[in-house]
């Protein structure tokens, strides 16, 4: 039996992890080192809320970059839909396969969630953590709405 891992939490060393980006490359949170990451987790391509999010980092990146700071999308989706959706949306940074959801679990960020109608389902809590230049979390927001998860960003880097 696998042991549930604890979310990160500020002022720890963020878990260093390796996945494939939306262009099928191995990409290590470490290859970062010297900036600052914007590593956030969301359910799916191509649905409302993800949509809206990845938007909203796309049209603040200026902002981001600004403060030496990068942004990693991260879902259970696989390469080929990342690539998609990335196209479609024209975003500027990258975005992570986790296609069995191992990182978003050991990260503790795979939930269970009633529905209105009292049924449940299990997927990817919305997040988003703030990573400095030498990998140490400044920010953790899990869950976060997606509509407020870039000006809490924002807000912490003091763009």
């Amino acid at each position: 039996m696998s042991q549930v891992k604890a979310t990160p939490q500020v002022g720890e060393m963020a878990p260093d992890f390796e996945l494939l980006n939306d262009e099928g490359k191995p990409v290590k949170l470490s290859d970062f080192r010297g900036k600052k990451v914007v590593l956030y987790f969301y359910p799916a391509d191509f649905t409302s809320g993800c949509e809206l999010q990845a938007c909203n980092f796309r049209d603040n990146y200026a902002r981001l970059q600004a403060k030496n700071a990068i942004v990693l999308g991260v879902s259970p989706d696989d390469v080929e839909s990342h690539r998609k959706f990335r196209e479609a949306l024209n975003l500027p940074f990258h975005l992570l396969v986790d296609k069995d959801a191992a990182l978003i679990k050991n990260w503790n960020l795979w939930t269970t969630r009633t529905n209105p109608d009292g049924s449940t389902r299990t997927g990817v809590s919305r997040s988003h953590f703030i990573i400095d230049e030498n990998g140490k979390i400044l920010d953790v927001q899990a869950p976060v709405k997606a509509s407020e998860s870039v000006p809490l960003a924002l807000e912490k880097l003091g763009a």
